[in-house]
């Protein structure tokens, strides 16, 4: 591209694709532009990507380039959840890197504590919060059912590939995704080994006594309550009792269930995806590899997302904001640093992971994950108490 004087411009989107061409070399802080009035460094793409080799030989990303979205100015009050927040937290951080006239003041909790707050604040009619990027969809669910939301504009969803991952009313859209799986033991079974259907798990010969589940982490807790949604209580808590009863090994979170699998303590457990892809990445001879239920419970994806707190005087930021999050950068940083599944078509799993399209998920109203009561009261009921 030339400009008036015949000298060679350099666009945003020249930037990017001379950094993807680059590897890892970094261009940031080298190249500077100016779009209304903001001086706009664009990091190339190595700077928006993880390392390992789970990332290596990866294609550039498809979708929507930051290039091409409207620059973010202005103050943004955000309720960020914990856990995985600290990742994301970092990509808000590099946003206001690239837009200098962009500031962002959080506030971290566990995204069931913020939701409260937020129904709270709404009600008392003293919001403090534009908007909300929840760890899940259940917390999500909470304020949209408590009607503490704006509804996103339909430009801030569009590229979202899945409508099951976009809230009724477009009361929240979902950024970063996890699947329900059971990473197992290469050397001890077989992924014929595994089956297909969670109810089966007890009864099955090859994983008596070999098994390990979470039972206090948040995320198995939304696979039991999807379990009670789709197979009914009595059904639920007769699973409970009898993978309690078939010796499945307690741990104090999934990360654990996968380690211990890799070395060799459990023969499979229940885990989100995106743990065994981080042993994976750790030690990449590690044995173990994942296998998938299909259409129940243990076939979950599971979202976290942005929700718009109603009475922001901010809403077209906030739309922004949440169309930076679904940008090709920012689901490329997604998935191969948190290992997250991408929300958007154009951006593959890391590891050889089946895409979405391939896995096959419950058909599920994700907002009613946020019904925990009678699940913790299921799992008290059967002995394996969260």
């Amino acid at each position: 591209m030339n400009g008036d004087s015949g000298e060679r411009v350099v666009t945003r989107r020249n930037a990017l694709q001379m950094g993807a061409g680059l590897g890892v070399t970094s261009l940031a802080g080298c190249l500077g532009f100016f779009t209304n009035d903001q001086n706009v460094e664009i990091p190339p793409l190595s700077e928006f990507r993880g390392s390992g080799t789970l990332v290596e030989g990866r294609p550039a990303p498809g979708g929507t380039s930051i290039e091409d979205l409207p620059d973010l100015s202005g103050d943004l009050a955000l309720y960020i959840g914990g856990g995985e927040g600290g990742i994301y937290y970092e990509f808000v951080e590099m946003l206001q890197e690239i837009y200098p006239d962009f500031t962002v003041h959080p506030n971290d909790n566990d995204s069931a504590s913020l939701a409260q707050t937020i129904v709270e604040e709404v009600e008392a009619g003293a919001a403090q919060a534009d908007v909300f990027w929840s760890i899940d969809a259940s917390s999500l669910g909470f304020v949209a059912d408590n009607d503490a939301y704006d509804p996103l504009s339909d430009t801030a969803v569009d590229s979202v590939a899945n409508d099951q991952f976009v809230g009724d009313d477009n009361a929240w859209a979902g950024v970063a995704g996890r699947a329900r799986s059971v990473p197992y033991n290469t050397e001890e079974l077989n992924e014929s080994d595994i089956p297909s259907t969670v109810q089966e798990f007890p009864s099955t010969d090859a994983l008596q006594g070999s098994m390990g589940w979470a039972p206090t982490y948040g995320a198995f807790k939304s696979f039991v309550t999807a379990m009670r949604l789709i197979e009914g209580e009595d059904a639920t808590r007769n699973w409970l009792s009898d993978m309690k009863e078939a010796g499945t090994e307690r741990h104090g979170n999934e990360y654990a269930v996968s380690q211990a699998v890799a070395n060799g303590s459990l023969a499979a457990g229940f885990a989100n995806h995106y743990y065994a892809m981080r042993v994976k990445n750790q030690q990449s001879d590690a044995p173990i590899d994942l296998a998938f239920t299909e259409g129940d419970a243990g076939a979950l994806i599971n979202v976290a997302g942005t929700l718009k707190v109603k009475g922001t005087q901010r809403g077209e930021l906030v739309d922004d904001f949440v169309r930076h999050l679904l940008s090709s950068e920012a689901q490329e940083y997604f998935a191969t640093i948190s290992f997250a599944y991408p929300m958007i078509d154009g951006v593959e799993p890391v590891g050889g992971l089946p895409t979405i399209d391939e896995l096959n998920p419950p058909d599920i109203d994700l907002a009613k994950l946020s019904n925990l009561e009678p699940t913790l009261n299921l799992m008290d009921e059967a002995g394996v108490s969260g």
